[in-house]
């Protein structure tokens, strides 16, 4: 889900200059070469390899829509032809960079060959018209730091769209009964998002665990020689062979049922069945961006869909329960949950263990890594209206405790809480060792999702995203 390719569709207008418009097209191009950008050109359209009228915008679609572009990338070469810019957004439903290259200085007889800052205005205004969401990254030149920083935000934007729209979470058996905060509403999710729930039985899940383990030897040493390389196993071989099994059967129900993401009954018909706790195993399926969440949180599976597609496997999310204020520091918390998190992201030698408030075995126990600008998300609803819960935190020293954890500082712990306690959000979170505050903030507008922060930033938000330098 990480590959993003671009649809490259520079514009021009017939009143400005065209040769300095094709010249800008060609520049363009290039700088998205220097950049390992994917796209489409559309250089084969017509002469110019530019949008300007309507048999070129149909032609432009048709190419588009065949190679499954994930944005639109629309420089404005000259002012642009911002009505034939609507139609070919409008009919390809995915997000829209605008963006300009700034003008030269008129010439010496006072004449201007581009106008290209004038022509945003103009696309900006139509778009809106159209009701046509989009992003625009400032008038800038190729060469400045915030052009190159502009299309990496978007391709991430692109990335996060594409990976809900295509969301399918395998859901294995229901939700805890004590849990009825990660309830979720599955008809909902698919008429307003398009996100399916593949449910499956418990059953299921040991039957598969069990053909695994009868049909698949190698398949399962090769992940008790992973966990015995890489951490502590503190549990006995029958133990570690059902959590390579149950991390082999969630990864192998998840693609014959095309799912992308899981969320699991963890606790505690899962230990009569197979005697162990999932937590090991869901570490191991999120270490390879295939996430799971715990105690059947279908909104908290989502949330690490959105995040992992906007770290584009740079690192992995964690997924975490709001447990406790640290005993000194009044704007810090442990985020800490039973062992499930990724052993990538651990900042010693994870052991295999028994989790604490539980007597069997199988839950990943490290501290995580530091980190000075973690991102803190919560995607959730009720009563039909979605938000995104979005803010940053860094790592603090705080005291140990068991399972996967770190303490973190907020800006204003206190606010922070009243949030989550006000709603729609539970005591579920996904983090990330990145900012994807900005991307995430921008995707909501492509996703039909309130952003909501949780630290009064967004005048700042707003301006990483059209570019600005911000301290």
């Amino acid at each position: 889900m990480d590959k993003v390719v671009l649809g490259f569709a520079p514009t021009r207008r017939a009143i400005f200059s065209a040769p300095a418009a094709v010249e800008y097209r060609g520049l363009t191009a290039n700088r998205l070469r220097e950049l390992n950008v994917d796209f489409v050109d559309i250089d084969d359209i017509n002469e110019e390899g530019l949008l300007y009228d309507d048999e070129g915008m149909e032609k432009i679609y048709k190419k588009f829509k065949h190679a499954h572009v994930d944005g639109l990338f629309v420089p404005h070469c000259n002012f642009g032809t911002e009505y034939e810019v609507c139609r070919l957004a409008k009919k390809l439903d995915v997000p829209v960079l605008l963006w300009g290259p700034r003008d030269e200085c008129p010439d010496e007889n006072g004449m201007r060959l581009r106008d290209s800052q004038c022509g945003l205005f103009a696309t900006g205004k139509v778009l809106r018209r159209f009701g046509i969401p989009f992003t625009y990254l400032k008038n800038c030149n190729l060469e400045d730091d915030c052009f190159a920083e502009g299309i990496d935000r978007f391709l991430r934007v692109c990335n996060v769209v594409k990976a809900f729209r295509n969301t399918r979470v395998l859901q294995i058996s229901t939700r805890p009964f004590d849990f009825w905060s990660t309830m979720c509403n599955e008809g909902e999710l698919l008429e307003k998002f398009g996100i399916q729930i593949s449910p499956i039985p418990m059953p299921e899940l040991t039957r598969t665990m069990k053909e695994i383990k009868e049909n698949e030897p190698e398949a399962i040493k090769g992940v008790t020689t992973y966990c015995c390389d890489n951490m502590c196993v503190r549990v006995t071989p029958e133990q570690l062979e059902n959590v390579a099994a149950l991390k082999l059967a969630m990864t192998k129900l998840g693609k014959k049922y095309g799912c992308n993401c899981g969320a699991i009954q963890c606790w505690d018909a899962l230990q009569d069945e197979i005697g162990i706790m999932p937590c090991a195993a869901n570490a191991l399926c999120n270490d390879e961006g295939f996430p799971i969440a715990c105690e059947t949180d279908i909104h908290g599976t989502i949330t690490s869909v959105l995040v992992e597609a906007a770290g584009r496997g740079e690192t992995r999310s964690f997924f975490a329960d709001w447990t406790v204020r640290h005993p000194f520091n009044d704007n810090a918390e442990l985020l800490q949950h039973c062992g499930p998190w990724p052993i990538s992201i651990a900042k010693e030698k994870p052991s295999i263990d028994t989790p604490v408030a539980f007597d069997h075995s199988g839950s990943i126990m490290a501290q995580a890594k530091d980190g000075e600008n973690i991102s803190l998300v919560r995607f959730d609803g009720d009563n039909g209206e979605y938000s995104m819960l979005l803010g940053n935190a860094k790592t603090v020293d705080g005291p140990y405790t068991k399972g996967t954890y770190m303490w973190v500082e907020v800006d204003n712990l206190d606010r922070l809480e009243d949030k989550i306690v006000q709603g729609p959000y539970i005591h579920h979170c996904v983090g990330i060792h990145m900012d994807v505050v900005p991307v995430l903030y921008e995707a909501c507008k492509y996703l039909g999702i309130k952003p909501d922060l949780y630290d009064p930033i967004e005048e700042k938000v707003k301006a990483i995203i059209r570019g600005e330098k911000v301290k």
